[in-house]
Formats: C-alpha cells, structure tokens, sequence
C-alpha cells in the first residue's frame, strides 16, 4: 500500500489541491454578494417625506443645494460631486442625541480620514440660532477636519425642503411654526451618484459599524 502512495503521489497531491480548488469556487459561487438598496420616497416611512413625492418610486436623487459652512465659505453639491457621504441633521443646543450623533460621526471621520472619496455632511435645524461663528465653536470643540466635514446653516425652508424632499430624514414640527422640524437619530448615506443607500442610527454603536462597512462596500465598487 506504501508503494501504491509513493508510485501515484503527484497525482494525489494534484488531486487535492483540485479538489480544494473546486471546493473554494463551488463557496464563492453560493455566497450571496453584498449589496445596497438605493431608497426612494415611497419606500421610507412616510413621516419622514415631504407628502408631495411620497408616491416617488424610482429615480429619486439629492437635490442641488447651496448652503454656508463653519467657515462662512459657500458649500453646494459641486463639493460632494463623485462623494460618498453621510448627512444628518442636528442643532448645536442639542442635549439629548446630538452628542451620541457627534461622537459617532468623529469616529467616521477617523475611520475615513485616509479616503479622499468619503466625506460627512451636517444640516442645523435651527439655523436661526447655529449662525456661522456658532458653528466654528462647535466644529473646534468636535475636532472637525474642515476638508472631510461641513456644518451648514441657512435658509430654514430650504433646510426643511433638504430633509424632507432629499434626505427623507425629518419629521413635521409643531404645525402652528412655519418649516419647523424635528431631527430624528437618522445618518444617510449617499453613494457617488446622489442616491440615498442606506439609514442609520446615529446613536447606536452596533448601526455605525454597518455604517463604516457599507461606506467601505461604496468606496470599493
């Protein structure tokens, strides 16, 4: 039997690596493929939806915007063009999720800080207080890379329009205050084309781990 082995060893050898082979194909070829849903209105909780394009149910991208950041510089799509990115929305006030919110979204810019296709977005809702220098303060005390993260502020209406007619992130405030908002936990994630692939909570450690995977799923394609 000894000999019988030593006289067809390379065949055996050659056997199993064929066999290890096939096997590993056989695997991959089963294994699902990651992939991402690209959201439209119609497919997210309609408290979150302007109730104008609830019906939307394909096609559906971020709208061109223009907006003032941390350092009073001009921020409009042209700066998110070809960007993965994450928006949410926030005020600076904020003490009851805000500051989970902040703190995961550090930790995405450290996650990122290398890749130059990755960038955050933040929205205040209450841009009548979040003025420009307001925002500088709270950037500096964030640890802000002005290069990967924009805090804007700006018309109230057009934020409102953003949230609800883009991002598809806020609910409906008090009736009686005109564009008035109320944030929720949600981070967006927008791919290269202006398309909403993903929600998150903002506050839940296990949903930013998604989070950066999915980012890094986008970054890779």
């Amino acid at each position: 039997m000894l000999e019988f082995f030593k006289k067809y060893r390379l065949f055996f050898g050659v056997f199993i690596v064929l066999s290890a082979i096939i096997l590993s194909l056989f695997y991959s070829a089963l294994k699902p493929k990651k992939t991402l849903p690209i959201y439209n209105p119609a497919d997210v909780n309609p408290e979150l939806v302007d109730s104008t394009i609830q019906y939307k149910s394909k096609y559906h991208t971020i709208a061109d915007f223009s907006f003032v950041n941390q350092n009073g510089k001009t921020i409009t799509q042209k700066d998110y063009e070809g960007k993965i990115y994450v928006a949410d929305f926030f005020f600076t006030t904020c003490g009851s999720i805000c500051p989970k919110m902040t703190t995961n979204l550090s930790d995405i810019q450290k996650a990122f800080a290398n890749n130059p296709k990755v960038k955050l977005l933040s929205y205040t809702v209450f841009p009548e207080t979040d003025s420009v220098p307001v925002l500088k303060a709270y950037a500096k005390k964030h640890h802000v890379d002005d290069a990967k993260w924009n805090l804007v502020t700006g018309d109230k209406k057009e934020i409102y329009t953003m949230a609800r007619k883009s991002y598809l992130a806020v609910k409906l405030g008090k009736p009686s205050e005109l564009y008035d908002m109320v944030h929720t936990e949600n981070f967006v994630l927008v791919d290269a084309k202006k398309r909403v692939r993903g929600f998150y909570d903002g506050t839940n450690k296990e949903d930013i781990k998604r989070l950066i995977e999915d980012i890094t799923f986008l970054s890779n394609e």
